[in-house]
């Protein structure tokens, strides 16, 4: 679907087109993605952060490190993980370094959890992602180079 055709909009230049386009698309692959989410029982934010203590497993990591590491930087980690907790696919131990710093690691049930909604993501990307290999990279590449100037 081309983005005139679903916002019916004008846009000044291509550039305002292209961001317009790429902020549709954000939220268009997003409501996708929680939607192939659901059936695990967990939200995109909560798959973000096990996959975030998956990639560090079996070592914990410390909230702050869990945050700036996520995709959406304006998450609540803190609160991501007390539903983690609360729901036996992560759990949270004082470092023993340091009394004021929280540790968090996945469970064996959010190990499994996060295997299982990970193929799920992979299947649902497959199916969404309908350019080539070399289109993702180059599109990846653009991206990358928007957000240089950072």
């Amino acid at each position: 679907m081309k983005l005139n055709d679903a916002i019916k909009s004008k846009f000044a230049n291509d550039k305002h087109l292209a961001s317009v386009n790429l902020l549709f698309s954000a939220y268009w692959l997003k409501d996708h993605l929680i939607a192939a989410l659901k059936p695990h029982g967990i939200t995109l934010e909560q798959h973000n952060v096990m996959r975030i203590l998956k990639g560090s497993h079996p070592n914990e990591m410390r909230v702050k490190d869990i945050a700036s590491r996520m995709v959406e930087k304006s998450s609540n980690v803190p609160r991501i993980l007390d539903k983690l907790v609360i729901k036996k696919l992560a759990k949270r131990t004082i470092s023993p370094a340091d009394k004021r710093e929280t540790l968090v690691a996945l469970t064996e049930s959010g190990i499994t959890l996060i295997e299982t909604a990970r193929a799920s993501v992979d299947e649902l990307t497959e199916q969404v992602m309908t350019i080539s290999d070399k289109e993702a990279r180059a599109l990846s590449n653009i991206l990358d180079k928007m957000r240089a100037a950072e």
